[in-house]
């Protein structure tokens, strides 16, 4: 399943709205997608959206679509 990474970078200041950004990535489970970015990056976590049907595809016609893929 595709899942939708909300984060910060800086996990020493307080989240900013205006700082959000998102990556996607494919997990089998939130906690996994969850594990992943925690294990391979040092962004503070806001929320994690589970992306299947028209909103996956709608995110996938945005032209910065990309999946994040972590070297394990």
């Amino acid at each position: 399943m595709i899942f939708k990474v909300y984060y910060q970078e800086d996990q020493i200041r307080n989240p900013k709205r205006e700082d959000t950004k998102s990556l996607y990535i494919d997990a089998e489970t939130e906690v996994d997608a969850r594990a992943l970015v925690a294990a391979n990056t040092k962004h503070n976590i806001e929320f994690i959206e589970p992306l299947e049907g028209k909103f996956l595809e709608y995110e996938q016609q945005d032209p910065n679509y990309e999946l994040t893929e972590f070297n394990q």
